[in-house]
């Protein structure tokens, strides 16, 4: 959805129309159909309950149900599928996504940076489910308790409690860590734009850094292929200067005195190996 239908939706929760520079815009996963920490999931049908519950709900910090905690508010979610992703009992993974959205002030410009900055992201939702039914024989544990118990295994399978029949939605709240694993910030509107000619430099250094990356990994493998796999391993981990130097290093040991490791098939490798710009070298 662009910035100027999101606006539209967001304008309908104010008392005067706001502009694009008035408002920071964000989407965050509100909670989803996997098996949570707490050894507890929303099924499917409850999430789109949910979906429509916490349209207009606010949003606070580690469920503190004060006015000065309130920071943002939904004003629009929707349920969004991936089918390559299963959760922890076979189903297709389907998590509710909303958008929120915060007044720019003086007071909140950290808290925007902090959620720029990936700090601020973890949030966990507060609703009222009236039914708990439990995953191995199908009681409402909320009303008739079974003696299976959250989190053990019964016959091989996980023990865990289906949340059902949902209520009410309350709030949704910033917290360090929440019961659902993916529940959290995904990204942001409202931010500068990168410009241009920065996003064109930043993929050419990225295009740059994995044929570097390749090519030292196969420098690794002709002078020392004993190790190659524990040197690639290292080479992962190596930022650019670091692979440019290791990379001349290795041109110098692989070109000069021959390791006697280095055989004749590696020799012949070598030979038809190109160094960056597309010179070839021989051994």
């Amino acid at each position: 959805m662009d910035e100027e239908k999101l606006l539209q939706q967001l304008n309908k929760f104010t008392r005067r129309k706001l502009s694009p520079d008035e408002v920071y815009i964000f989407s965050v996963i509100l909670c989803d159909n996997e098996v949570d920490r707490d050894n507890e999931k929303f099924t499917v049908k409850s999430l789109e309950k949910l979906s429509g519950l916490f349209v207009g709900k606010t949003g606070i910090f580690d469920h503190d149900a004060k006015g000065s905690n309130q920071t943002a508010r939904i004003f629009c979610a929707r349920l969004e599928k991936d089918p390559e992703r299963k959760t922890l009992d076979g189903e297709e993974y389907v998590c509710l996504k909303a958008d929120a959205y915060m007044v720019r002030t003086n007071s909140n410009s950290d808290l925007i940076k902090e959620i720029d900055g990936g700090i601020k992201k973890e949030v966990s939702v507060s609703c009222l489910a009236m039914k708990k039914t439990c995953s191995i024989c199908g009681a409402n544990v909320s009303k008739h308790p079974c003696s299976h118990e959250k989190g053990n295994f019964y016959g091989g399978k996980k023990c865990f409690y289906l949340l059902e029949d949902i209520a009410d939605a309350y709030e949704w709240s910033f917290v360090a860590v929440p019961a659902q694993v993916s529940a959290g910030i995904t990204k942001f509107f409202g931010a500068p734009q990168i410009p241009k000619e920065q996003a064109e430099l930043a993929e050419t250094e990225k295009r740059l850094f994995e044929e570097i990356k390749s090519e030292v990994t196969k420098l690794c493998f002709l002078a020392y292929p004993s190790s190659s796999k524990g040197l690639e391993k290292i080479v992962e981990k190596m930022s650019l200067d670091e692979l440019c130097e290791l990379k001349k290093s290795l041109i110098d040991c692989v070109c000069g005195d021959l390791k006697p490791q280095i055989s004749a098939v590696y020799k012949e490798d070598l030979s038809r190996f190109k160094l960056g710009g597309g010179k070839q070298f021989e051994p």
